[in-house]
């Protein structure tokens, strides 16, 4: 099954807690803190694997998540980083983000990774928090979550040649002609509806990868018919063989054909105008396909097309089909591997994509819900969902950031009275006036 398109979700994994403990050793009086640090969560990472050809697996698997870091442990411990999930994709993978639409790689290489989901670091044990006013603190910090977001696959077929034309032209004929592939083949529209990929041996020891596109029709820059579904493969091929119908055996005009097809890939994306093209005049067993052939060249030569190589060849008889291969095998030579059409930068290898910013980190805005005032504040809430409030010192340590940041002034200001609730995130508490 050719699954081309799919949205998942990916998570990091969370990062193991710290811990609060202290030295218990015989003749070790008042020992210390000992508590160690949480191990770093699991990232998602995207791989390159260039043994796969489709996204059919993300068909049957939509969720993907790291496993968390351990837990610290006693005698300063560091709990264990849990492993990365390697996930493996097709080269030609595109990965955006659901939420933004930003594409955060394109992956062509084989081997070649990004990180989508980052895994949380570790929560710090208490000998992280020991100073000389507190040398025994009971204060531990919970792991970071990991990154989750929703992302969209989109692969475009990496091939050398891709078969371009109007529907049953004899684009999938050829490809079975010329390879070991076994398109599905019928007598009318849209009988291939998925890319189809044969490796072509022309001999001598050359090879190439050709792709059978779905047909084309008008509107397809818009999305009419198979639209975009078609014309996002297009971009990865380095040549482009332009099958026409010379017999016009539906009663197309061939040299309109050729000019649709063309305006259609223009109006896509216009960097696909010059991408090298050759034509393949199929069906030229037919007896009135000589006749057109003559009109189309003159048509050609008339618009200023004359330097466009032109193929007589028939799919059923076999003629001149190797003589298309060896032009195609030549001018596969003078090209670059991989031919780029978008402006995304490049992706370096285990690049990480991170998380939008969250604001400033003494940011904070107040606002009043009947009798309680709500701060939002990304800091606060951060410090509240990684430590225990239970503990004392935590809940000093707490007080101390709030009136660092100005939130316990700006309060008072607004009206904030002794027994007034509170909430910042989903922690809700009485406002206190100190002497």
């Amino acid at each position: 099954m050719f699954v081309d398109k799919a949205k998942i979700n990916v998570k990091g994994g969370a990062g193991g807690d710290g811990i609060v403990s202290f030295r218990r050793e015989k003749y070790v009086e008042q020992g210390g803190p000992a508590g160690g640090d949480g191990g770093r969560g699991g990232s998602v990472i995207f791989r390159v694997d260039e043994g796969l050809r489709t996204l059919v697996d993300f068909k049957y698997q939509k969720h993907f998540k790291a496993d968390r870091g351990e837990r610290g442990g006693t005698k300063t411990m560091h709990g264990a980083n849990a492993e990365n999930m390697i996930v493996r994709i097709p080269p030609g993978t595109v990965i955006i983000n659901d939420d933004t639409q930003e594409i955060i790689a394109d992956l062509t290489r084989h081997g070649q990774e990004v990180v989508v989901a980052r895994g949380g670091r570790g929560g710090r044990g208490n000998t992280r928090f020991a100073s000389p006013s507190t040398p025994a603190p009971y204060i531990a910090e919970k792991g970071e979550e990991g990154d989750e977001r929703w992302i969209v696959l989109e692969l475009k077929v990496m091939a050398d040649v891709g078969l371009v034309g109007f529907p049953s032209v004899g684009k999938s004929t050829l490809l079975s002609v010329v390879s070991g592939a076994r398109p599905k083949i019928g007598a009318y529209h849209f009988t291939t509806i998925t890319p189809n990929l044969g490796v072509v041996d022309v001999g001598n020891g050359k090879s190439f990868v050709m792709a059978d596109l779905p047909g084309l029709i008008e509107g397809a820059h818009e999305g009419v018919g198979l639209g975009h579904e078609f014309l996002r493969h297009v971009e990865r091929t380095r040549v482009i063989l332009h099958v026409i119908d010379m017999a016009a055996t539906d009663g197309r005009d061939p040299y309109e054909d050729y000019v649709q097809i063309n305006e259609e890939l223009r109006l896509y994306n216009a960097k696909l105008s010059d991408r090298p093209q050759i034509v393949a005049a199929n069906k030229m067993d037919m007896p009135e396909s000589a006749e057109h052939l003559i009109a189309f060249k003159e048509k050609m030569q008339e618009a200023g097309h004359g330097d466009v190589e032109i193929f007589e060849m028939s799919t059923v008889t076999k003629q001149g089909v190797q003589e298309a291969l060896y032009r195609l095998a030549e001018l596969l030579d003078t090209i670059a591997e991989a031919p780029v059409v978008e402006e995304v930068s490049a992706v370096e290898e285990r690049k990480i994509y991170k998380m939008e910013p969250k604001g400033a980190i003494n940011e904070f805005t107040i606002r009043r819900e009947n009798e309680m005032y709500v701060v939002e504040s990304s800091s606060l809430e951060n410090f509240i969902n990684r430590y225990n409030l239970n503990q004392e010192d935590v809940l000093q340590r707490f007080a101390t950031i709030m009136r660092r940041m100005g939130v316990e002034n700006e309060l008072r200001s607004r009206g904030a009275v002794d027994g007034t609730i509170v909430r910042i995130g989903s922690y809700e508490f009485e406002f206190v006036e100190y002497d």
